[in-house]
């Protein structure tokens, strides 16, 4: 069983036209988009969004992502995709769980790595930046 995280934010999608293909089922390159727009949710409920990684001179690109469809979704249907953090001391990783809003059915289940790279110097570290860590610490409490 995935990890649940330690803080979650959901996010409420209505699948639109353009993302579904000639069988009216999501494309499945959309859920990575869908994925993107819950992390960018849970990462303002911690106060310290794409915004504010940059400002204090880290990017964070993702170097893993995993996805296991289970079920379409489809043109017109509402899903919550719901973003868990899991870690964040050396990495940033996120668990999602995409659900039929309406009925709770799983859709797909997805996983993202981030890691925090320096802008200055390019350098990946090998611990998350003590200002992203304290950001985590004060959204727990």
């Amino acid at each position: 069983m995935r990890s649940q995280g330690v803080l979650h934010c959901d996010t409420e999608i209505l699948v639109p036209f353009f993302d579904v293909d000639t069988m009216n089922v999501v494309w499945h390159g959309h859920y990575v988009k869908y994925l993107e727009v819950a992390r960018c949710a849970l990462l303002d409920k911690l106060d310290h969004n794409y915004t504010a990684m940059l400002e204090s001179g880290y990017a964070w690109p993702v170097i893993d992502m995993q996805l296991r469809y289970v079920r379409g979704a489809v043109f017109g249907q509402t899903i919550n995709v719901r973003a868990s953090l899991v870690e964040w001391e050396n990495r940033l990783k996120v668990n999602y769980l995409i659900t039929d809003l309406a009925s709770g059915e799983r859709l797909t289940r997805a996983s993202t790595v981030q890691v925090a790279v320096e802008v200055a110097t390019r350098e990946m570290q090998l611990a998350s930046p003590k200002i992203f860590t304290d950001a985590v610490e004060r959204a727990l409490k």
